[in-house]
């Protein structure tokens, strides 16, 4: 590869990939590349980055247009553009890295204010575990005879599970509702 084609290469990365990569990650420190969907994920990271690296080349071209007494000229010789970028790329590399972007483990989500609602997300997850269990139960009682006692010991089960998601159904309606 020619000095050329490298400084090709780099350009066309720092013009179109690396800034909106950055910001990306250090916006979204959170985002991993694994599990089921991990082809989603990547697709999203990889749309993102390249719409922000245009929209930040085109913003700091407008801006070195604006202050230049002259204007902005774009030449080999004065790559005034591409270090700017390199800049922005470094400054949110670093926000990125205070974040835990680049971790093996993402981090943990930011607790919730004392003052603002709390998420709905642990009733999601008991309403979930909840569906498993009853899940498991309607499986037993398809699998054992109809008037068995252990078949009565299961529909208590399954009426206890089915109770328990009603009700904190509606206590969650009713904290909407309130």
């Amino acid at each position: 590869m020619s000095a050329n084609a490298a400084e090709l290469v780099a350009g066309l990365l720092l013009l179109f990939f690396v800034p909106g990569y950055t910001l990306t990650k250090a916006t979204f420190p959170e985002w991993r590349v694994r599990g089921p969907v991990a082809t989603l994920r990547l697709i999203e990271i990889f749309t993102l980055s390249f719409v922000l690296s245009i929209v930040l080349t085109v913003l700091v071209g407008y801006v070195l247009l604006s202050v230049g007494p002259y204007g902005f000229q774009a030449f080999w010789s004065d790559p005034l553009l591409e270090t700017v970028l390199a800049v922005l790329a470094g400054i949110a590399f670093v926000a990125g890295w205070l974040r835990g972007a680049y971790g093996t483990t993402p981090p943990s989500p930011t607790p919730v204010d004392a003052g603002e609602e709390a998420p709905p997300w642990p009733l999601v997850q008991e309403l979930d575990e909840l569906r498993r269990e009853e899940r498991r139960v309607r499986h037993g009682l398809r699998q054992v005879p109809a008037g068995s006692p252990e078949a009565v010991q299961l529909r208590e089960e399954l009426d206890r599970i089915q109770a328990e998601a009603t009700r904190l159904k509606a206590g969650r309606e009713e904290e909407y509702a309130g």
